[in-house]
Parts: structure tokens; C-alpha cells; sequence
């Protein structure tokens, strides 16, 4: 039985003032949630703060990226070993604003999520399509190449330890979410492919998150999706209240 994740992306929202607000208002609402594995990612320059507000609770802390190399002239970057080093058990990569935004691909995609790995980090990486690329009947090549080409090179036991997080680029930030259809149609399909890459025993162990418009009001009929095993949650996770409400809709 796959047990359900709910991770927070805050993208590039809250000080460390606000950062503190909100994951103290999460922990004091969410504490007994046991069933639930609750992630939650601020910005980089919250990291530590808020590592010791969720230290020794049930809230894993999140990044949003790294970089693939472990030191050296990088300016701007963060390593894999200075997120563990904050507290981080779970880091975002290949989001779709990176792809789009800072030239991020497969390749990349691939070292960083090695560089996790080795680390004990665990990672969530997204895969996903354009609306131009649903449109002309692309989706499955998009996934298949995002999903092969990024999750290149890797053991069985680490294909195990990662997450999947299945983000119609068309549906992040708009309102519109991908139905329950059309969800557990593409999760299906990861799930098929992971199965082709390291055995079905493995795919079935894989946990699989839908991101894009995720509401408290929607999760419920996307998690009862044989597939879709959480969500990736962008703007609702910036509010505790609508935070903690999808976590127990979940329940």
C-alpha cells in the first residue's frame, strides 16, 4: 500500500518571518497526522528556520532544486549536501518552471537527481506536458521522454526512494486542473513505464503525485485514483488553513 504524500511548493513566496508564520500555523493543525506523509518546501533562504520548526514532527521538509555538483565557483547555486545539512529529506526537480524559465532538461534533470540520491535525498521529480503538446496528441512521447531520459542511470532501491510528480504545464497556476480521468490516465502510464524500466514490483511500490490546481475541494476524487498517490501543491499551500484542509481531505 503506497502511502499518500502532499508536498507544499512555495515557489518563490514568503520571508523567513512568513516562512516561520506558516509552518508553525501547519505543525500546530497537522501534528497527529499520521497517514498522510506532509512535505512542505519553502525558498531556500527559509530552509533553516524552518527545519527547526518541523525537526522530530511529522513534517519532512522540501526544496525546491539544487545543483549537481557538490562545491565550487557555481555562484547562485546550492548543493545536494548543503540541503541535507539544513534538514532537507525531499527536493523538487525538473518543476516545470524550471524547464521553462532556466533551461532546465532531462540531462540536468538526471544529474541532479543522482547527486540526491547519493545523498539520502529524497527526490520528486516532475514530468509533464505542454497544452500545445495535449493538443496535437503528444502527451505520452512527453512523458516517455521525461520520464526515461530523467530518471536515466538508476538502481532499482533508488527508483524505489523517488517520487514521481505528474504536472500538466496547463494546469499549473491556472485554476483549471486536469480531471480525475485524465490524471489516472497519465499516472497509469508512468506507472507503465516504470514498470517497463525496473519491474512491476518496483512500479507498484513508485509513488505518483498529480500538481496543478490542486485544491482542498479536488484532491479527494484524485487521490481515490488507483494511480495518483498525493500532490504537488503550488498556491494552496501558501495559506495554512487551505493547506491543512487538503491534507485532511486526503484522510
Amino acid at each position: 500500500m503506497r502511502r499518500v504524500i502532499i508536498a507544499g511548493n512555495w515557489k518563490m513566496n514568503k520571508n523567513i518571518s512568513e516562512s516561520i508564520d506558516l509552518a508553525n500555523s501547519i505543525k500546530r493543525s497537522l501534528y497527529d497526522i499520521e497517514e498522510v506523509e506532509i512535505v512542505i518546501c519553502p525558498p531556500f533562504t527559509s530552509l533553516s528556520d524552518v527545519n527547526e520548526i518541523t525537526m522530530e514532527t511529522n513534517i519532512k521538509l522540501g526544496a525546491q532544486d539544487c545543483f549537481w555538483e557538490k562545491e565550487g565557483a557555481f555562484t547562485g547555486e546550492v548543493s545536494a549536501g548543503m540541503l541535507k545539512s539544513v534538514g532537507c529529506e525531499y527536493c523538487i526537480i525538473g518543476h516545470s518552471e524550471r524547464r521553462q524559465f532556466f533551461g532546465e532538461t532531462n540531462e540536468t534533470v538526471n544529474k541532479k537527481l543522482k547527486v540526491l540520491l547519493k545523498e539520502n535525498i529524497k527526490p520528486i521529480v516532475c514530468v509533464g506536458e505542454k497544452l500545445e503538446e495535449r493538443k496535437s496528441g503528444r502527451t505520452f512521447d512527453v512523458i516517455k521522454d521525461h520520464v526515461v531520459n530523467s530518471l536515466a542511470g538508476i538502481s532499482k532501491e533508488e527508483m524505489v526512494r523517488t517520487v514521481i510528480a505528474y504536472e500538466p504545464v496547463w494546469a499549473i497556476g491556472t485554476g483549471v486542473n486536469a480531471t480525475k480521468e485524465q490524471a489516472e490516465e497519465a499516472h497509469k502510464y508512468i506507472r507503465t513505464l516504470l514498470g517497463q524500466m525496473h519491474g512491476d514490483d518496483v512500479a507498484k511500490s513508485v509513488r505518483i503525485q498529480y500538481g496543478g490546481s490542486v485544491k482542498p475541494e479536488n484532491i479527494k476524487e484524485l487521490i481515490l485514483q488507483e494511480d495518483v498517490d498525493g500532490a504537488l501543491v503550488g498556491g494552496a499551500s501558501l495559506k495554512a488553513d487551505s493547506f491543512v484542509q487538503l491534507v485532511k481531505n486526503c484522510l
